[in-house]
């Protein structure tokens, strides 16, 4: 990676504002939107099987990418889930499934198994062992916390990105990004992100925003955790905790520049 291209991407997403269709789960709407919203994109939630073909519909007249999160799962949510992303395949609209906890049951497992054959994604996003579980590889998870290290989930991530024709990104102390064939190492951000609930899902959704403006699905999946990482760091700085870590990372992800970005890159 490249400071340059990392911040082409934020410009570009500051530029065209993509829209991000979102169905993803209550915990984490606030916290993902307002993400959304600060690097430059223009979220939307919206989970009802009614109008989520609409919605995408909306999104791909104006640019823009489909997240699907399935942390708090219903029968009802999963076929919206599943019908979305129908549509957005049918619409060239790009895909991000984070797979919230799979792994921890057998519904989760299934859901993600059943998206998966429904329509082809374009990143996959998750921690080690939901991938491991994606992959249908024996995993344990804390509930929806990894059991493991990206490490363990390296071979199988790339196997997954290859099955699939998809991105994997894989979160962890160092993230991991493949395409199957490639791998970018992604060495940013601070211990104290994981006791903020939904900075994962956050990942995720800017993930989407960064698909939106980028075809090349391993660059915009790298970049997209390269800059979590990065506000991560800023926002950890003057923080004293966790409470005043999430509010200062919205305003790191606002006020990133280029400057911050070459100077906290860490190339592996």
């Amino acid at each position: 990676m490249q400071a340059e291209t990392i911040w082409a991407d934020v410009e570009a997403i500051r530029k065209r504002s993509p829209l991000v269709h979102n169905i993803t789960n209550y915990v984490v709407m606030n916290t993902t939107a307002n993400a959304l919203l600060a690097l430059g994109a223009s979220p939307v939630m919206a989970h009802a099987v009614e109008e989520v073909a609409d919605m995408v519909g909306l999104t791909r007249a104006v640019g823009g990418a489909l997240v699907i999160n399935i942390g708090t799962l219903s029968a009802a949510w999963v076929d919206a889930m599943e019908k979305a992303m129908r549509a957005a395949a049918g619409a060239g609209v790009p895909i991000v499934l984070d797979p919230v906890g799979a792994g921890a049951t057998p519904l989760r497992t299934a859901a993600c198994a059943r998206l998966l054959d429904a329509a082809p994604v374009a990143v996959i996003r998750g921690n080690a062992s939901e991938i491991l579980a994606v992959a249908g590889e024996a995993a344990r998870a804390r509930g929806v916390d990894s059991a493991h290290g990206t490490d363990a989930a390296l071979a199988v991530a790339r196997g997954l990105a290859r099955q699939r024709g998809c991105v994997v990104s894989v979160s962890g102390a160092v993230d991991l990004v493949t395409d199957g064939s490639r791998v970018i190492e992604v060495r940013q951000g601070v211990p104290m992100m994981t006791r903020v609930t939904g900075l994962g899902c956050t990942a995720s959704a800017l993930t989407g925003a960064f698909v939106a403006v980028n075809g090349d699905r391993l660059a915009a999946a790298a970049h997209a955790m390269a800059v979590m990482g990065m506000a991560g760091e800023i926002a950890a700085e003057g923080a004293e905790g966790p409470g005043s870590l999430q509010v200062r990372f919205i305003d790191a992800l606002y006020n990133l520049g280029h400057g911050e970005i070459a100077a906290r890159l860490v190339r592996s």
